[in-house]
């Protein structure tokens, strides 16, 4: 049935089974016996819908396997030189392009260091363009798509809401194996460690950059969609210049009406604090972001903290335990509020979660409701989680449309 109560058409469900098949080849290589069993499709449209992609490089055959009796399968799994998505992570201090193939497997990632934060918006945008050109040159592979984070609001001015799904998505404030995905039209609303790119829409610029569709998205919320299946239900925080977050419900990315999910580094821990770059006070990124955790421990970046934590010098773990500690009060109260089971720490606070995590953790079991206090955990994503992210907009998006998978330039 279709979102009007309608039964589907031939064309609808061909997408849908087709997307079934490629949804459970990205845990693997798998018979065409097996994909009818994962899938419940029966083994003759299995191979209706597979020949095609076989034909066009999207998927490739293993060697036969013998099973026993009867005739040995073929494994299929995605081709090597198949369809990919890019991702582009715009960062204060830094650039990052990832191509990812539609196994969710990064097949290339480069990184370019610097600060933009007193480069103009036209600046950032053309060399953030340059590098995903470079990368898709270097990959020589059709190419989805990009998705690209950014560290702000998006949306556009005066609609009352954020930046929205795409037409006929059917979804509300949320992103996942079932959601919609912004198109590149959103304006920047608001950056404020990035103010330069206010009023800018990233998406049209990279998209004439590269030739192809571009969708926008807020960076830590992108984080969070790179950590699906890790639980179905947790909040995800990453601090870098800023402090970010993401809220998973249901195997989802909430994002609110508005687009405004998540913004956990402006919960306010202390009325009357010091004034934030958000225009508040006492937000938690003035007790927990990067440059408070720094000044804190005395030190000029966290490969040093991260040294000081390794010897044990009192101040770098002092200053590393009230971070957490200020974290997990602002935690806390999305904790009572929401009701998630877990904690997932990324970018900065991934790499120091050996000494930030027990300080949050220990701030979660005194404040929070339940009994059973959410666990906390690191993520393993290396720092390039927002990347990943972008890219997997592009590949969910695709799974929703496989015909675009032949058809990628």
């Amino acid at each position: 049935m279709t979102a009007a109560g309608l039964p589907a058409g031939p064309g609808a469900l061909r997408r849908h089974n087709l997307g079934l098949v490629l949804g459970a080849l990205r845990g693997g290589p798998l018979s065409r016996a097996e994909l009818a069993a994962r899938t419940g499709l029966t083994r003759a449209t299995v191979a209706t819908l597979v020949e095609p992609l076989l034909d066009g490089g999207v998927l490739a055959e293993e060697l036969a396997v013998p099973r026993g009796v009867g005739r040995p399968s073929r494994p299929l799994r995605f081709h090597e030189r198949g369809p990919v998505a890019l991702g582009v992570a715009i960062d204060v201090d830094a650039l990052t392009v990832a191509g990812v193939d539609l196994g969710g497997r990064v097949v290339a990632l480069e990184r370019v260091e610097g600060d933009n934060r007193q480069l103009p918006a036209a600046a950032i945008l053309a060399r953030a363009g340059e590098l995903a050109a470079q990368v898709r040159a270097a990959l020589g592979r059709p190419v989805l798509g990009a998705g690209v984070a950014v560290p702000g609001l998006l949306g556009e001015p005066g609609s009352g809401a954020g930046s929205g799904t795409a037409a006929g998505s059917g979804t509300a404030g949320g992103i996942g194996a079932a959601g919609g995905i912004r198109r590149g039209g959103g304006v920047v609303l608001r950056a404020p460690n990035l103010p330069l790119l206010t009023g800018t829409r990233p998406g049209p610029v990279l998209a004439a950059a590269l030739g192809v569709p571009v969708s926008v998205e807020n960076e830590a919320t992108l984080g969070a969609l790179a950590h699906l299946g890790l639980a179905p239900d947790f909040v995800y925080l990453s601090a870098g210049i800023g402090l970010g977050g993401g809220v998973v419900i249901g195997g989802r990315v909430f994002r609110g009406a508005r687009g405004l999910a998540g913004e956990l580094g402006h919960v306010v821990i202390e009325r009357d604090g010091p004034r934030c770059g958000c225009g508040g006070r006492g937000c938690v990124e003035q007790y927990a972001g990067r440059g408070a955790l720094l000044r804190d421990a005395g030190l000029p970046d966290v490969d040093a903290l991260r040294h000081a934590l390794d010897l044990g010098e009192r101040r770098a773990t002092a200053a590393v335990r009230r971070a957490g500690s200020a974290l997990g009060v602002a935690v806390a109260s999305v904790v009572n509020l929401l009701d998630v089971p877990t904690i997932v720490l990324g970018g900065d606070y991934a790499e120091l979660a050996d000494v930030l995590g027990p300080a949050l953790a220990g701030e979660l079991r005194n404040r929070s409701l339940h009994p059973d206090p959410p666990r906390v955990i690191a993520s393993d994503a290396d720092g390039s989680a927002a990347v990943r992210g972008a890219a997997r907009l592009v590949l969910e998006d695709a799974l929703r449309a496989p015909d675009r998978l032949t058809a990628a330039p």
